[in-house]
């Protein structure tokens, strides 16, 4: 039975616009780049064209879906909609328990920008990440009107950083820089792409929030399309200047953006690069600790979670019960992360598997619900097949989903045993 309760409608398409670029302009910029230009040398911005191209259609089928079907469960949701709850709900933890490990995992990364550039030690690290995810949480308690006015002042401040950065490094590039163009062969784009496709994803996250736009058949749309092309030329430039300057290689790849605001900039652009790192990632984390709150209280309310995660706040009508979820999620994950049992390499790499399942799930289901449009039928099965293909390089990340789904199962049938239970007193 649903809660008589429902989230309150407030986005406007500026909000809305800022929420899909927070999502996905997220922590890659900071490092991807550098990694990309390792791997393929100038031919990476090759990658980087194609990847902005191939990733259109899997970004407007979640916005055809979020017009159509605007729903706080978004692509579990969606998946509900097209084949059965069962399905829908697997997909809606699938992406909940992605986003338990990938949000400290931005805030983390976040956090160890600015206390390099500061000089700071672990501890500041770690005390800079929970303010991080307290900050994403809390946006998101006191309403999505406040989160949407916060997020548009955030990302305004990282494209101002962005342009400011591109636009420092122009007198530092040189053609040569740029030849040998392909130094590791035409194979090596390849390669590029996989890694490229995590700049790319965050439009599933906002469609969570659809169900609180104002206007979800026109700005689901609209907003995707005006954010996609900000976001692919932010990326283009950035990976274009850090070619040109040849910011990256052995000791730096990883911090290319970092490295070419301090040549830009001298030793403020240090203290510059810590804080656009920080805004980088403040961003992300609060549009997946709010796409998820509201994943946690769709899932709760049609019997997939337990009861109290549907509880809403009375006064901001926001998902209490979701944002108490995530808080002691991610209480645990950084406490296991400050014992250095697991490594960062090893939680980025984590959720990696869970998201592209996410992405299936939601694509496949665009195959279904979006017959009555050419054009929406045509974007589900370009980006189906290619969530498909890039699913084949998660290797030992499997696991996790494997794990989530073998805890959704005995979920499953202890309710279906209690619900006998019921039924017979």
């Amino acid at each position: 039975m649903k809660n008589s309760e429902s989230l309150k409608p407030s986005l406007k398409l500026p909000q809305i616009i800022a929420l899909y670029i927070g999502a996905v302009l997220g922590s890659g910029i900071l490092i991807i780049p550098g990694i990309a230009a390792d791997l393929s040398g100038p031919a990476s911005l090759l990658s980087w064209g194609m990847m902005a191209v191939v990733m259109l259609p899997m970004a407007l089928t979640m916005a055809f879906l979020s017009a159509k079907f605007p729903n706080a469960g978004g692509v579990s949701h969606f998946v509900t909609t097209a084949f059965n709850p069962q399905a829908g709900s697997l997909v809606g933890w699938y992406f909940t328990m992605a986003v338990v490990v990938g949000a400290p995992v931005m805030a983390l990364t976040g956090a160890s920008y600015l206390c390099s550039s500061l000089g700071l030690n672990d501890t500041h690290r770690l005390l800079i990440a929970v303010m991080i995810l307290i900050s994403g949480l809390l946006t998101n308690y006191f309403g999505m009107k406040l989160t949407g006015q916060i997020q548009v002042a955030v990302v305004v401040t990282i494209i101002t950083l962005l342009i400011l950065t591109i636009a420092g490094s122009i007198p530092h590039i040189n053609s040569a820089n740029f030849t040998p163009f392909m130094p590791h062969g035409w194979v090596s784009i390849g390669s590029t792409l996989t890694i490229l496709f995590w700049c790319f994803i965050g439009w599933e996250a906002v469609s969570n929030m659809s169900e609180e736009f104002l206007n979800p058949r026109r700005d689901a749309i609209y907003g995707t399309i005006i954010a996609a092309i900000i976001i692919s030329i932010l990326y283009f430039l950035t990976a274009f200047v850090i070619v040109g300057t040849h910011s990256y290689g052995p000791g730096i790849s990883d911090a290319s953006l970092v490295y070419t605001i301090k040549k830009s900039f001298g030793v403020p652009g240090a203290i510059i690069a810590g804080f656009a790192a920080l805004f980088i990632c403040v961003a992300p984390a609060i549009a997946y600790i709010g796409a998820v709150s509201r994943m946690v209280y769709s899932l709760a309310q049609t019997g997939y979670a337990p009861k109290p995660l549907a509880h809403l706040s009375k006064k901001y009508k926001t998902p209490l019960g979701g944002i108490i979820f995530l808080s002691i999620c991610f209480s645990v994950l950084l406490t296991i992360f400050s014992t250095r049992i697991v490594s960062m390499t090893t939680l980025i790499q984590v959720p990696s598997a869970t998201f592209i399942l996410t992405y299936i799930g939601g694509c496949a289901a665009g195959t279904r619900l979006l017959k009555d449009s050419a054009v929406g039928i045509a974007l589900s099965i370009v980006s189906l097949a290619f969530s498909m293909v890039i699913f084949f390089f998660v290797k030992w990340t499997v696991l996790y989903p494997l794990a989530i789904t073998i805890v959704w199962f005995c979920f499953m049938q202890i309710a279906k045993m209690r619900g006998k239970k019921s039924h017979l007193l």
